[in-house]
C-alpha cells in the first residue's frame, strides 16, 4: 500500500529527517523505521511511531471486518463479537483488533490502512497521542455482509444417468430422437441452400439412411444434413442441454430473413437417448465450413468425450451416428423392428427414411415343367400329322425372391398439412385406413387448421363401425388421437388431456409445436392450451356428428347411433357444459315412431298444446315398455312417450332434466301430469277420492309398511292397480339396474329407493267388489286376500320383482283352485267334521 501526500501533523513532533519528506512502502518487511543517519529520538518521532505501529498489525488489517454504524467514533475494538448500534436496533459483528480501518462508501465495503499523515493529531507529546482516542471512519452505505455469487457445479456422471435411465420411459424412443436430429440437419442445409446453391455440393439428395449390422451388433444413422464443425461438436454434444437447433433458430431469428424451416429439436437432450440402447457412441461427421471430418466418441458412464479428425470413410457432408449396442439391446439389430420404429414414430418427416433390409422383387425365370410339356405336345402333335416338330420357345413363369436394398419407410404423407380443398375424399378415406388399420371408409371427417394464439392443424375422423371392445374402452384408454410435433410422432396416450371419455371412438391426428410437452415429450402438462386444444377438438367433433345428422340419407345415422348412441348418452351424464348440444344428438323409439327412432327435436315438434312435459318411460325393452300399464291414459289422451331401453338411458335423461325448456317427466312416478285440468275435472276427482276413501284407507292398511299411500289414479283405464314411485327416489327399472350392479353397496340401496306409492283405477270391477265387501265387513278376509294379491301383481306389472315368490305362488295356484270349482285337501277335511254353509255369490263377482 502506498502512502502519499503526507502532511507533517506538527513540525515540532517530527524529526527533520522526515520533515516534509513522503515515506512509502509499509510493509512486513521492516519499513517504518527511520532513514539512514537519522540522530533523533525514534521515540519522539510520531511518523516513526505510526509507520511501526501499521506494520506490526499488517496482517490483521486484510482481514474483512463488518461495517460500523455511519459516522461512529470511538476507541479501537478488540477482536471479537460485539454488539453494535444499527439501523434496526443492534447488530452482532465480528472484529479483529485494534487496526486502524477506512472504509470506502462504495456499495462493496473494501478495507483500507488510514495513513498517518492523516490522523487527527493534536499538540502534545507522543505519550499524550498514544492515549487518545483514534477516529474510525465508517461506510454510510449499507449494514450488510458482502454479498457473494458463486456458479452451481455438477456431477456430470450423475447428470448423464438422469437423462439416460430417468428422463425416458421407453427406450425406443432413441431412434424417434435421433431421426429427428438429422431431420433438423438437412432441414438445416436446405434452408442455408436456399440463399447458397453450393451448400449441396456433391450430395444433392437429402435423406436418411439406418442400417443395422448383426456381426457388429452396431445400428448405424446416417444424414445428409449441414453437418459439424469441431466447434459445433464440442458445443452441441459436449455440453447437455445445448440446443443446436435452437441456436440455428435464433441466428436466422435475427437475421429477419423469411424461412419455411420446421425444426424440431428444442431441448439439447435428445442426442443422449442413444445411451438408452448403446453403450459406445461414435459421431463422424463433416461440415461444408470446415475442410475436416471430426469423429466425435464417448461410453455410457464416462464423464469424457473425445474428438480428434476422422481419417475412415468421407462422408462429404453430413453426420454418421454409430451406435454400439448394449448386450440386452440385441434386438434393435433386427431391420424389421427398426422399419417399425420408423413407421411409428417418425413415418411423416419430410425426408425420405431408408432402412437397410430385403425386399421383395419379381424375377422372370424358365418355366421347365410347362417347357417340357409343350415341347412333348408340340412333338406328339408333329408325329400325329406326320411332320417335323416345330421349335417350342421356352415358357417363362414370374417368382420373387427377397434381394437386400434401401427401402423407403416413410412413404405415406401427412395429409394434414395440406390445404383441405386440394385433398379428395378417396385420399381421406385412404389415409384414415392406413394409419388406423381400418377396413371401413369414415361416417365424416373434419380437416381443420387452428390459428391465433395457439397454432395446430388435424384431422379428424368418425370411424364407420364401432370396435370390438368398445364397452371395455370406457374404461380404458383408446389410444384413438395420435399427437404429432412437427411431424414427429409423440404418443397417442393423450386422449383423456385431448379429448373426454364419451368421445374415445373419435379418432385422428394433431399436430402442434405448441404442446406443453416435458422434456422426454412423454408427459403432456395441464395448462391452458390444453384446454384449447381440448374444447377446439371436442368442438370438432360435434360439428361431424352434426353433419352426419343432417343428411337426407338417414342410414348413415342410423349406422352412427347403433355404434356410438352410448357415447352420447355417456357425454350428457359426464359433460354437464355440452349436454344441451349433446341432446341433439340423442334418438330413441316412441309411442308413435313405429320401427324408427326419433330425436328430441322431433318430439317436440309432434306434442299436443296442452302437454307440457317431455314423458319418458324406461323398461327393459320395446316390448316391455308397450305393454306397460303406466301408458294406458297417456295412450287414450294421444300422448306420445320415448321409451328408454338401455341401462344408461334413464341415467342420462336424470341428468339432462329438461330439454328446450321442457321437463322431462318419468311416467312411472308419482303427480304426473297429464296436462291442464279444468274446474269440473278437479271437481269430478275429488269426489272420486272421496268415494273410495274407505277402500284406499282399507287397502294401506292391509299392506302396511309396504306401500307409503295408496291413492285414485290418473294413469289407468284398464288395470286395477299399479306401483308408482316417489319423485326423489329410484325407479322400477333403476332398482333393478342397480340391484344387478357387481360392486353395487347394498346398504346404499336402501337410501336411493323410491317409495312405493299404488294407485287404482276406480272404474275396475275388482276394485268396485273391495268396496263392497268392505261396506259390509270392514274385515273381510277375502277382500284381504285380494287386495295382497293384487299388490303382488302390481309389482310384476310395474317392473318390480315379487317379493316373496313362493307366496305369490301359492296366492295363483289358490285362485285358480278356486276358479275350478275345485276344494283343496285342507278344505276336504275340513268338511268331514264341519259343515259348510252355503256361500252367497254376488252377480257382479270378477271371480265368478
Amino acid at each position: 500500500m502506498e502512502l502519499s501526500g503526507c502532511i507533517p501533523v506538527s513540525r515540532r513532533d517530527v524529526c527533520c529527517c522526515h520533515r516534509g519528506v513522503c515515506l512509502g512502502g509499509v510493509g512486513l518487511g521492516g519499513h517504518g523505521d527511520p532513514p539512514l543517519g537519522c540522530k533523533h529520538d525514534t521515540k519522539r518521532c510520531m511518523r516513526v511511531r505510526a509507520l511501526r505501529f501499521a506494520a506490526t498489525h499488517w496482517s490483521e488489517n486484510m482481514r474483512t471486518t463488518a461495517t460500523a454504524k455511519a459516522g461512529m467514533r470511538g476507541t479501537s475494538i478488540p477482536r471479537g463479537y460485539h454488539d453494535i448500534p444499527s439501523k434496526g436496533g443492534k447488530k452482532r459483528v465480528e472484529t479483529c483488533g485494534p487496526v486502524l480501518r477506512k472504509f470506502s462508501s462504495a456499495a462493496t465495503p473494501t478495507t483500507n490502512l488510514v495513513h498517518p499523515c492523516k490522523w487527527n493529531a493534536r499538540q502534545g507529546n507522543c505519550g499524550a497521542m498514544e492515549r487518545r482516542q483514534r477516529t474510525f471512519a465508517a461506510s454510510s452505505a449499507t449494514d450488510a455482509p458482502t454479498e457473494e455469487t458463486f456458479e452451481y457445479q455438477t456431477e456430470t456422471n450423475r447428470l448423464m444417468d438422469l437423462i439416460v435411465n430417468s428422463l425416458y420411459s421407453n427406450r425406443d424412443v432413441f431412434l424417434r430422437e435421433l431421426v429427428s436430429n438429422a431431420s433438423d440437419a438437412l432441414d438445416k442445409v436446405r434452408f442455408l441452400a436456399l440463399s447458397d446453391s453450393t451448400q449441396l455440393g456433391d450430395r444433392p439428395d437429402l435423406e436418411i439412411k439406418i442400417r443395422a449390422d448383426k456381426d457388429t451388433n452396431t445400428v448405424v444413422i446416417e444424414d445428409s444434413g449441414v453437418g459439424m464443425t469441431k466447434s459445433d461438436l464440442m458445443d452441441s454434444l459436449g455440453t447437455i442441454a445445448r440446443s443446436g437447433t435452437a441456436k440455428f433458430m435464433e441466428k436466422i431469428k435475427d437475421s429477419q430473413e423469411t424461412h419455411d424451416a420446421n425444426l424440431i429439436g428444442q431441448f439439447g437432450v435428445g442426442f443422449y437417448s442413444a445411451f438408452l440402447v448403446a453403450d459406445r457412441v461414435t459421431v463422424q461427421t463433416k461440415n461444408n465450413a470446415d475442410n475436416t471430418q471430426w469423429i466425435w466418441q464417448s461410453s455410457m458412464g464416462s464423464t469424457s468425450y473425445s474428438v480428434k479428425p476422422d481419417d475412415g470413410e468421407p462422408l462429404g457432408r453430413g453426420t454418421r451416428i454409430t451406435l454400439h449396442l448394449k448386450e440386452d439391446a440385441e434386438e434393435f439389430c433386427d431391420p424389421a423392428k427398426l422399419q417399425d420404429l420408423v413407421k411409428t414414430y417418425s413415418e411423416f418427416i419430410n425426408f425420405p427414411i431408408k432402412v437397410w433390409g430385403e425386399k421383395t422383387v419379381p424375377k422372370e425365370v424358365v418355366d421347365v415343367e410347362a417347357t417340357e410339356k409343350a415341347r412333348e405336345e408340340a412333338k406328339k402333335k408333329a408325329e400325329e400329322e406326320g411332320k417335323e416338330p416345330e421349335e417350342v420357345k421356352e415358357i417363362m413363369k414370374t417368382e420373387y425372391e427377397n434381394v437386400p436394398d434401401w427401402i423407403v419407410q416413410n412413404e405415406n404423407k401427412p395429409i394434414w398439412i395440406r390445404n383441405p380443398k386440394e385433398v379428395s375424399k378417396e385420399e381421406y378415406n385412404g389415409f384414415f385406413k392406413t394409419t388406423f388399420r381400418e377396413f371401413l371408409d369414415p361416417l365424416a371427417q373434419n380437416h381443420f387448421n387452428v390459428e391465433g394464439t395457439i397454432e395446430f392443424r388435424g384431422i379428424l375422423y368418425v370411424p364407420g363401425m364401432a370396435p370390438f371392445d368398445s364397452q371395455q374402452n370406457f374404461s380404458g384408454k383408446s389410444n384413438n388421437i395420435k399427437l404429432y410435433v412437427k411431424r414427429v410422432f409423440i404418443s397417442d396416450e393423450f386422449d383423456t388431456d385431448l379429448m373426454p371419455r364419451y368421445l374415445n371412438f373419435i379418432k385422428g391426428v394433431i399436430d402442434s409445436s405448441d404442446l406443453p410437452l416435458n422434456v422426454s415429450r412423454e408427459i403432456l402438462q395441464e395448462s391452458r392450451i390444453t384446454r384449447i386444444m381440448r374444447k377446439q377438438l371436442i368442438k370438432r367433433s360435434f360439428d361431424m356428428i352434426k353433419e352426419i345428422s343432417k343428411r337426407e340419407d338417414k342410414s348413415d345415422y342410423n349406422t352412427f347411433w347403433e355404434s356410438f348412441g352410448k357415447n352420447i348418452k355417456l357425454g350428457i351424464i359426464e359433460d354437464p357444459d355440452n349436454k344441451a348440444e349433446l341432446a341433439k344428438f340423442l334418438r330413441f323409439y316412441t309411442t308413435k315412431s313405429g320401427d324408427e327412432t326419433v330425436s328430441l327435436d322431433d318430439y317436440i315438434g309432434r306434442m299436443k298444446p296442452e302437454q307440457k312435459d317431455i314423458f319418458y318411460l324406461a323398461a327393459d325393452n320395446k316390448e316391455a315398455a308397450e305393454n306397460a300399464p303406466f301408458l294406458e291414459q297417456l295412450r287414450k289422451k294421444d300422448f306420445e312417450v320415448i321409451y328408454l331401453t338401455e341401462p344408461i338411458d334413464e341415467v342420462a335423461f336424470t341428468n339432462l332434466g329438461e330439454y328446450q325448456e321442457k321437463k322431462l317427466a318419468d311416467v312411472s312416478k308419482e303427480d304426473l301430469a297429464l296436462g291442464e285440468e279444468t274446474e269440473e275435472e278437479k271437481q269430478k276427482e275429488e269426489q272420486v277420492a272421496e268415494q273410495f276413501k274407505d277402500v284406499t284407507e282399507f287397502m294401506a292398511g292391509v299392506l302396511g309398511g309396504k306401500v307409503e299411500k295408496v291413492v285414485i289414479s290418473k294413469r289407468l283405464s284398464d288395470s286395477p292397480a299399479i306401483l308408482v314411485t316417489s319423485k326423489f327416489g329410484w325407479s322400477a327399472n333403476m332398482e333393478k339396474i342397480m340391484k344387478a350392479q357387481a360392486m353395487g353397496d347394498s346398504s346404499a340401496m336402501e337410501y336411493m329407493k323410491g317409495r312405493k306409492i299404488m294407485e287404482i283405477n276406480p272404474d275396475s270391477p275388482i276394485i268396485k267388489d273391495i268396496k263392497s265387501r268392505i261396506a259390509n265387513n270392514k274385515s273381510d278376509p277375502q277382500a284381504t286376500e285380494v287386495v295382497s294379491l293384487m299388490y303382488d301383481t302390481a309389482l310384476l306389472t310395474s317392473g318390480f320383482p315379487v317379493e316373496n315368490p313362493r307366496d305369490f305362488a301359492k296366492k295363483i295356484y289358490d285362485t285358480m283352485t278356486f276358479a275350478a270349482g275345485l276344494s283343496s285337501e285342507a278344505d276336504s277335511s275340513d268338511t268331514s267334521s264341519t259343515a259348510v254353509e252355503p256361500e252367497v255369490v254376488d252377480p257382479e263377482d270378477p271371480w265368478k
